[in-house]
C-alpha cells in the first residue's frame, strides 16, 4: 500500500483513546461522535423504509396497477438486476468521486425514479424500465451509505457503529411493508404510495450532507484506500 515502515504502532488520538475507554456502546455517544451517530441512523432509517417498501410490493403493486401477475414479478426481477448494475457501477465511481456527494445523487434519482415508477406504472415498458432504474439507485444508495461507517467511527467501535446503524434500518425495514398493508386498506393507490416514499429517500439525503459536513470528509475511496480530509 506504499505505507512508511513503522518501528511502533502510533498512539492513539485523544478523542479515539477517550472512546475506547468509554466502551463500545457508550463510545457511539461519546463527545465527537454523538452527531455521527444519530446522523447515520437518521440516514439508514428513511432509506430501508423506502428500499424494503420497493422490494417488498413492487410485484403485487404492479398486478394492482393492471399488469399480469407474470409481469410483475418480472418488475420485482428487474429492480434486482438493476441493484447488481448499480452496486457494481457506485463501487467504480466511488474510486473516483466525492463518496457523500454520490451516496447523496444515487439517493435523488432514486426518490425522482420512483416518482416516474408511480406515474408509469400502469404501461409495461415504462415501468420495466423505471423499476430498472429503481433499483440501479436505490442499491448504489445503499452501498454508499454502508461505507460512511468506517469513516465517521473511530476503530474501536467502528463495528459496533456499523451493527447498530444497519439495526436501525431494520426497523424501518419491518414498518415499511406493514405500512404499505395500512395504507392500502385506506384506499391509496400504487402511484400515490410510490410518490410518498419517494419521500424519505429525500430526507435521507439531506441526512448523507449532513453527516459528511459533520464528520468533516471530503470522501474519496481510491486505490483500494479511503482517504478522509478533516
Amino acid at each position: 500500500m506504499h505505507r512508511p515502515e513503522l518501528t511502533q504502532l502510533p498512539a492513539l488520538p485523544v478523542r479515539d483513546a477517550a472512546v475506547a475507554r468509554s466502551g463500545s456502546f457508550a463510545g457511539l455517544f461519546a463527545e465527537g461522535v454523538l452527531g455521527s451517530t444519530v446522523l447515520i441512523w437518521t440516514a439508514f432509517f428513511p432509506l430501508m423504509f423506502s428500499f424494503y417498501f420497493a422490494l417488498s410490493w413492487t410485484p403485487k403493486l404492479l398486478v394492482s396497477a393492471g399488469l399480469s401477475a407474470q409481469q410483475g414479478i418480472t418488475g420485482g426481477v428487474l429492480m434486482n438486476v438493476g441493484g447488481i448494475v448499480g452496486g457494481s457501477v457506485f463501487g467504480m465511481l466511488a474510486a473516483r468521486l466525492d463518496l457523500g456527494r454520490l451516496t447523496a445523487s444515487c439517493m435523488v434519482l432514486t426518490a425522482l425514479a420512483m416518482a416516474a415508477f408511480g406515474y408509469f406504472s400502469s404501461g409495461l415498458t415504462l415501468a420495466f424500465v423505471t423499476a430498472f432504474a429503481i433499483g440501479t439507485f436505490i442499491f448504489g444508495s445503499m452501498a454508499g451509505l454502508y461505507s460512511f461507517a468506517p469513516i465517521v467511527y473511530p476503530a474501536a467501535i467502528r463495528t459496533t457503529g456499523m451493527g447498530w446503524s444497519i439495526g436501525i434500518g431494520r426497523i424501518g425495514a419491518i414498518l415499511a411493508p406493514l405500512t404499505v398493508g395500512v395504507l392500502l386498506d385506506r384506499g391509496w393507490t400504487p402511484p400515490h404510495l410510490y410518490y410518498a416514499f419517494a419521500l424519505p429517500l429525500l430526507a435521507a439525503m439531506l441526512t448523507v450532507l449532513a453527516l459528511r459536513r459533520n464528520a468533516g470528509v471530503g470522501t474519496t475511496i481510491a486505490r483500494g484506500t479511503i482517504a478522509a480530509a478533516h
